[in-house]
């Protein structure tokens, strides 16, 4: 049975088919109904650019402004973003969603730089271009671009030693890969491969294609060996497989020579303190009047210590903003922005916790590994935590109290799994201590581990905001009455993973699960050791995503059901045979407490400019699915002045 990707509902039904946000072209299109943009109508007339008509796919994907709130827009002027670091340019790449595939405003994924998708039993997918795409840089987007990628990038052992990405792996083998026309592509695997659409449709995407006409000239198979050999030398490389890697990285946004199918393209090599976005002039999104999109015309991203973002944010130094603020801000901003023109709006959060804690079952330490391993002193964690206490300080009683695990939104959700391990219980956690030979303290009542040493649990923070910091205050109360004592440990977030990653950091605290409103038909992932990211198991997660390569094999026997189950999903007929399996890994986690949520469902204030139209007052805010402001399209946002740049004011 072959279907159509139009769209496919991961959220609410196996393959069921909903209302398009994004949706085919509109009736009637016609590339005369198109308008030029204002800022390139100069290159138009001087010849040094195709008129619009020319620029757009045969078929452009045409914006429906049919949501509340919405409408068309008109074009120009510049937009303000301020991030924390100068990594965070690839935010853009984050904002822009310009996927193959990606989330609407349901949850439906639909086809967006592909004209359609055609599915066959899970397990064939047959991807359809827009015939006349082009790059950025006014060069064809073809099947030629996708055949580059599989054989010459992961498909070359000097540039992908590891081969395929496991997402593109089932039952450890690769799909048959075949190009069966200039705009068409087929992956077909063996068995179901549900992880493909929605690795396609992700915040940081996986890239099946490659901008192959650019990259040629620095791949040993096509380039002019001289001009190779120069090229390295200059870029200060090793050899052509590390300058390939080094200017081919589209999620990391650091090469301006690298063309992109994103709504803007930066102009601004790094390293530096103001990066500049300027339009796609062959994006292959349009408005319904035949406008080509985006509207905005530029996009100025600032850098700034993310400490001091949201200062900088009530001054009014930003356009639009979610970065580096957070709910402790929302007073603040409420006030600053009746001096400084702007909106604060509260958008829904996703993650199954606001703030977690994670023990790292990975530990180099081996009596802190033990310890974390062992079930009872996670429970006794969790019980010595007064999270209704946190909730009023912080949070001012507003948030959801209880461990890391799915919001009540999700059709999954069982209260049970919210409480299990979490209600305040002093008694209780005291007791799992002794039993676990936890009895002797020092003069301060602080336990000691059974070397002698303290039971003193550094906790390690990205150091980006105060509000874990003020969290972890609540916790060092309540935990020393359990005869726990708590320092944290600030550093800088890559500093902070590393040292995760490597075992060094006993215990970390981070945000909780990404999706919190997770349906049957979601992957589940984020519920089993699958990647280093995963701050409880970061080796097991290694070894996982590396194919046993790297890492640690899992030798906790609740983990390695949960793995049994994971595939188990993969495998599952229906959707009720993979609600009971879903079911089971949340059950599980809430019982093992891997994690240790403390409160979820805490608005996250997003800070928009008055000018700024077609941002919704209330919205989702979330990394995956989501992509943060992406799942609103960025590229439909406009300012009602666009005259009033940055400069002017």
């Amino acid at each position: 049975m072959t279907r159509r990707l139009a769209p496919l509902n991961p959220l609410l039904g196996a393959m069921a088919c909903f209302g398009l946000w994004f949706g085919a072209p509109a009736a009637g299109f016609a590339q005369s109904t198109v308008m030029e943009t204002p800022s390139l109508a100069t290159e138009v007339r001087a010849g040094r650019m195709p008129a619009v008509a020319d620029r757009l796919p045969d078929e452009p994907l045409v914006a429906d402004f049919g949501g509340a709130g919405t409408m068309e827009g008109r074009h120009g002027g510049e937009l303000r973003l301020l991030m924390g670091r100068s990594q965070d340019v690839r935010m853009m790449v984050v904002y822009g969603y310009a996927r193959l595939v990606g989330y609407d405003r349901n949850f439906n994924l639909v086809p967006d730089i592909l004209r359609a998708v055609e599915i066959e039993g899970g397990r064939v997918f047959t991807l359809r271009l827009r015939p006349g795409h082009r790059w950025s840089d006014g060069h064809p987007l073809t099947a030629n671009d996708f055949a580059y990628w599989w054989n010459d990038v992961i498909g070359h052992k000097q540039l992908s030693p590891l081969g395929p990405p496991k997402i593109m792996l089932v039952d450890g083998k690769p799909p048959k890969f075949e190009v069966l026309d200039q705009f068409t592509v087929r992956y077909s695997w063996d068995g179901p491969n549900p992880y493909f659409l929605p690795a396609l449709a992700g915040p940081a995407p996986l890239y099946i294609y490659r901008a192959a006409h650019y990259l040629k000239q620095f791949h040993q198979q096509y380039a002019d060996p001289a001009l190779l050999a120069d090229a390295i030398r200059k870029a200060n490389v090793r050899n052509w497989g590390q300058l390939h890697n080094r200017l081919d990285n589209q999620y990391r946004n650091d090469n301006p020579e690298l063309p992109t199918l994103d709504p803007w393209m930066i102009t601004t090599r790094p390293p530096a303190e103001r990066f500049v976005f300027t339009r796609n002039p062959y994006y292959h999104r349009i408005d319904s009047a035949g406008r080509q999109l985006p509207y905005i015309d530029r996009v100025v991203m600032s850098i700034a210590d993310g400490r001091i973002l949201a200062a900088k944010t009530g001054a009014g130094e930003t356009d639009l903003q979610s970065r580096g603020i957070t709910f402790a801000n929302y007073t603040f901003l409420k006030q600053a922005s009746k001096r400084n023109d702007f909106n604060v709006y509260l958008w829904d959060t996703a993650k199954g916790a606001q703030v977690a804690l994670y023990p790292n079952l990975n530990a180099n330490d081996p009596v802190w590994r033990q310890l974390n391993r062992d079930v009872r002193f996670r429970r006794a964690l969790s019980m010595a935590i007064n999270r209704r206490e946190v909730n009023q300080v912080v949070y001012f009683g507003l948030a959801l109290e209880g461990g890391n695990t799915v919001l009540p939104q999700s059709p999954l959700y069982q209260p049970e799994y919210r409480s299990a391990w979490s209600r305040f219980n002093l008694q209780e956690a005291n007791r799992l201590l002794d039993e676990l030979g936890l009895t002797k303290r020092d003069s301060r009542g602080v336990r000691q581990l059974p070397d002698g040493r303290p039971l003193e649990i550094v906790i390690e923070t990205a150091g980006e905001d105060t509000e874990q910091t003020d969290v972890l205050e609540l916790i060092h109360d309540s935990w020393m009455k359990a005869g726990i004592k708590l320092f944290s440990k600030p550093s800088q977030r890559e500093v902070f993973r590393n040292r995760i990653f490597s075992g060094h950091t006993t215990m970390s605290v981070w945000t909780g699960l990404e999706n919190g409103l997770v349906s049957a038909n979601m992957v589940p992932d984020e519920f089993a050791p699958t990647s280093q990211q995963q701050l409880q198991w970061p080796k097991w997660g290694q070894y996982v995503e590396t194919g046993g390569v790297s890492g640690e094999p899992v030798d906790d026997a609740p983990a390695q059901e949960l793995q049994r189950l994971r595939e188990a999903w993969r495998l599952a007929p229906g959707n009720d045979a993979r609600a009971s399996i879903w079911r089971r890994m949340i059950e599980i986690n809430a019982d093992q407490v891997y994690s240790i949520g403390i409160v979820a469902g805490v608005k996250q204030p997003v800070v928009a400019t008055r000018r700024l139209r077609n941002i919704p007052e209330h919205g989702i805010h979330n990394w995956d699915p989501g992509a943060f402001f992406g799942l609103y399209r960025p590229d439909t946002f406009w300012l009602a002045d666009p005259t009033s740049t940055a400069e002017a004011r």
